[in-house]
């Protein structure tokens, strides 16, 4: 195959591309390097990838309407894995625009590609922040996603429901992935994982929000990366049994789904902080602060709709998964 993968230089983006690599598949990464947090970080990801066979980089902004169906023509890829987007709730808060410029607007030059170059799958990111004020726990794809608590969610909810009218109206499988709280090796500087440990090893306080009391599907990418690939080569198919009548939220009778990929097994923050002092040997100052706009209390992740499909199922716990981005960590920056 010859894949796409939006976000190449990205957290998920780059563990993604390896997999595909590692499998044999030929990859075109498109990424920006978008400053929203630090690039020098994107382009050694980027430059791992560049050094392996099998492997092109494209220097792309999926919101460019023009390159966008220049780059689908040229390649005429088999399949697709769109992980370009704003993240983040909080700068959601601030930065509204950029979040329907990248992830609206681009995920719907991404749509518009694979239609026009008939790319026999779509596979994108999505979020758990899209159940945004639903209690009903475990989350499930067949629950309730529409009252987003911030303007992240609601972008990518919007990206669920584009995908929907591509797959009625030009019959394009598309599956859309609720990735829950990811986190690991190369992660992003402005995740917990990550913020704490710098914060940490530097002698200063840690800022923990709704005074300690969130619950995290905690997800090492890893176990990401593997069901990703796993649903790419499982193309959406048409659920014969959806009906108007009692309709299934995460299936239809067109080529669509919607999947949670997490853990499975929330994990209280106070606990993931008390790994990470464990595998650092620090202690943490702790600044207690309320709940901030937009966030959600707790996520947990029914993944039995993906290990149905692909057998999916995640392989690393928190204690591991914490100790392994220590390691990284360590390395990386020389500390």
């Amino acid at each position: 195959m010859k894949v796409l993968v939006t976000g190449a230089a990205g957290f998920i983006g780059s563990h993604v591309a390896h997999l595909l690599l590692d499998r044999g598949e030929t990859v075109v990464g498109i990424d920006n390097l978008d400053p929203y947090y630090d690039p020098s970080l994107k382009q050694a990801r980027l430059d791992r990838l560049i050094a392996r066979d099998g492997f092109e980089s494209v220097h792309l902004n999926i919101a460019d309407r023009e390159a966008m169906p220049a780059l689908f023509e040229a390649h005429q890829f088999d399949g697709v894995v769109h992980l370009a987007a704003q993240a983040g709730v909080r700068h959601s808060l601030t930065h509204p625009h950029d979040y329907i410029d990248s992830n609206v607007t681009g995920t719907l030059n991404v749509l518009e590609g694979c239609r026009h170059t008939k790319v026999g799958h779509l596979v994108y990111a999505s979020t758990s922040s899209a159940y945004g004020l639903s209690t009903d726990m475990p989350f499930s794809p067949q629950g309730s996603a529409d009252h987003p608590a911030a303007i992240y969610a609601a972008s990518k909810r919007a990206t669920e429901l584009m995908a929907h009218s591509y797959s009625h109206l030009y019959g394009l499988p598309t599956t859309g992935l609720r990735f829950f709280t990811v986190y690991g090796p190369w992660g992003r500087p402005d995740m917990a994982l990550f913020l704490f440990t710098r914060k940490m090893l530097a002698g200063e306080p840690i800022p923990v929000f709704n005074h300690g009391q969130h619950r995290r599907d905690f997800t090492y990418v890893d176990d990401i990366a593997e069901g990703v690939v796993r649903i790419l080569y499982t193309p959406a198919e048409p659920d014969a049994t959806w009906s108007s009548d009692a309709p299934t939220l995460g299936t239809s009778c067109a080529p669509w789904r919607i999947y949670n990929i997490g853990n499975g097994n929330p994990v209280p923050l106070m606990d993931y902080i008390h790994r990470l002092e464990e595998c650092l040997g620090v202690e943490a100052k702790k600044d207690m602060l309320p709940l901030q706009p937009g966030d959600i209390e707790a996520t947990s992740a029914d993944v039995s709709g993906l290990f149905e499909a692909v057998g999916y199922r995640p392989q690393t716990n928190v204690s591991e998964g914490v100790a392994r981005f220590v390691d990284w960590y360590r390395d990386y920056y020389g500390v």
